[in-house]
């Protein structure tokens, strides 16, 4: 098993949709997420995403979904999203739980992060943490990222993003590029 290289990294296209989502539930949700160590699993059940949801990122010009792949198959993704002011946000980062602490989160991190300097000319990124994912935020802050105080609400009353076991809300965390 070699390791992710950058020119392993593509645009996810909309014949991905399937292995897509299939990855980003897996590293999210049920049991096959509690063996990496980034999952939401004890906080939200049901689904994490739809086909339609990421069909429609996919097609958004001011949108990408970057696909690490290894031996043919799906390894990691991450989403970036031009926002307005320079800003870029930075979202549904998910590795296999197979293969996290292998450098493939790192790996789509830095790349979306070139991404949004070289195509939407962001000066600075940002992403939402569920508040109470200390680990994960701490894995960011090693990435350069920082707390900004702000908090925003969960969507509790949205089955698309999941079926909450508990009060939510994201903080967020921002890096100027």
């Amino acid at each position: 098993m070699g390791n992710i290289r950058v020119a392993d990294i593509r645009a996810a296209t909309a014949a991905d949709l399937t292995p897509l989502r299939a990855l980003v539930e897996s590293a999210y949700r049920g049991d096959s997420a509690r063996r990496g160590w980034t999952h939401e699993a004890d906080m939200l059940g049901g689904q994490r995403t739809d086909e339609d949801t990421l069909g429609a990122i996919i097609a958004d010009p001011q949108q990408r979904i970057l696909l690490a792949e290894r031996d043919g198959a799906l390894a990691g993704c991450v989403q970036l999203t031009a926002k307005n002011d320079g800003t870029a946000y930075l979202g549904l980062l998910a590795v296999d739980p197979e293969l996290q602490t292998g450098g493939i989160g790192a790996k789509l991190i830095a790349t979306c992060e070139a991404a949004a300097r070289d195509e939407f000319h962001a000066t600075r990124m940002e992403m939402t943490v569920i508040d109470g994912r200390t680990e994960l935020i701490a894995y960011y802050q090693r990435k350069g990222y920082a707390l900004t105080g702000e908090r925003r609400p969960f969507p509790m009353g949205d089955e698309r993003f999941g079926l909450p076991q508990q009060q939510l809300e994201f903080v967020v965390l921002e890096k100027a590029l």
